[in-house]
């Protein structure tokens, strides 16, 4: 999933778009009884659609069957902490893993209820890792402590074949020909990258040799940011190893970001622009002010629906129930700014306590 996808679900649908969301555990044996709850809810979701009389027959029946086809598109090897099923009208379908627990339930209405998913995946760092080789430069998938390698949008780049005779435009002999012959490459490398950036702009760490990254400096643009850099050759290198090899890059990444954010903040309270506390932030937001949002990573909060507008409670969330309750308005806030445009930032914990733990640059 990446942010143009997401930006995708939260568009409305045809009524009825179906959401399915279940807890699923990683190890038996609770894990056994997934299986089962997964059937109970399809079961309650086709119950629902039958007896709406706003839905028909047919519309019914493909909802259904986009969410059957959803389930068996699960790898069950990548279970998560939470599993998300839409469907909707004309064979529209998706299923999630996520790392992430949600509150079992199924929901019928003109949208999917996306809110767990950018839960998920704004509170997870993410970033790309780009292991430049002469043999075969290959694109990793960040997120958290999880790398899997990405394949599409023209990754893994490998070079062109080079003629019997090893002359040409992409002749090895020679330092000229063979300079340009890595600056093509890398220009291939880079326009793939382009691709991937345009539909889900992340940091980049960048592995390679010395001469490697001095190539992708000369013609990486501005728009690429660099979150850090890993020194050596690791074609063919495991996941797990560079994992290993990014963590600390990508700390001291954030760590400098967190300064700046704080400077932002700061420069923004100067001139008018800032909200702190959930109450102030939450009204702002509402009325899509909100031009850049500052959260702790791990702040929740519930809120209580009161004539229409949401009121921040005290308590966990998850304690209060109630067809008014709101398990959790950090998220809605979140969701919110991203819905009308804004940029969301997660620092650690502790990180804002002078800004009652989430803080808002408006845009006016």
């Amino acid at each position: 999933m990446d942010a143009t996808t997401l930006s995708e679900l939260r568009k409305p649908r045809t009524y009825p778009a179906v959401s399915v969301l279940m807890p699923t555990f990683r190890r038996a044996p609770d894990n056994k009884q997934d299986p089962i709850r997964l059937r109970n809810l399809l079961a309650e979701a086709r119950r629902r659609l039958n007896e709406d009389t706003r839905v028909a027959p047919d519309a019914a029946d493909q909802v259904v069957r986009g969410l059957e086809e959803a389930v068996r598109e699960i790898d069950p090897r990548h279970v998560a902490d939470g599993l998300v099923l839409f469907a909707a009208p004309g064979g529209e379908h998706h299923a999630f893993a996520i790392d992430q627990p949600v509150d079992e339930r199924v929901i019928v209405d003109t949208s999917f209820a996306t809110r767990d998913l950018v839960a998920a995946y704004t509170r997870a760092s993410r970033f790309w890792l780009l292991s430049l080789s002469d043999q075969q430069t290959r694109l990793w998938d960040g997120r958290g402590e999880d790398l899997t390698e990405f394949t599409g949008q023209g990754f893994p780049v490998a070079p062109e074949p080079i003629d019997e005779e090893g002359v040409g435009r992409h002749s090895p002999r020679g330092g000229q020909h063979g300079d340009e012959r890595h600056r093509q490459l890398l220009r291939e490398v880079l326009s793939a990258l382009d691709r991937v950036l345009a539909r889900d702009r992340r940091p980049v760490i960048v592995a390679g040799v010395t001469r490697h990254q001095a190539f992708f400096d000369e013609l990486a643009g501005p728009h690429v940011t660099i979150a850090g850099r890993i020194d050596g050759s690791y074609d063919g290198a495991a996941a797990s190893t560079l994992a290993e090899l990014a963590r600390p890059v990508l700390h001291a990444y954030e760590d400098l970001r967190e300064v700046a954010v704080l400077a932002e903040l700061e420069a923004a309270r100067s001139i008018q622009r800032y909200a702190g506390g959930l109450c102030e932030v939450l009204g702002l937001v509402e009325e899509g002010r909100g031009e850049h949002l500052v959260v702790e990573r791990g702040y929740y909060a519930p809120a209580v629906r009161t004539e229409g507008e949401l009121v921040p409670v005290d308590g966990r969330p998850g304690v209060l129930k109630g067809a008014d309750v709101v398990d959790d308005v950090v998220d809605n806030i979140i969701e919110t700014t991203l819905e009308y445009g804004g940029e969301v930032t997660f620092v650690s914990d502790g990180f804002l306590i002078d800004h009652d733990r989430i803080a808002l640059v408006t845009r006016f």
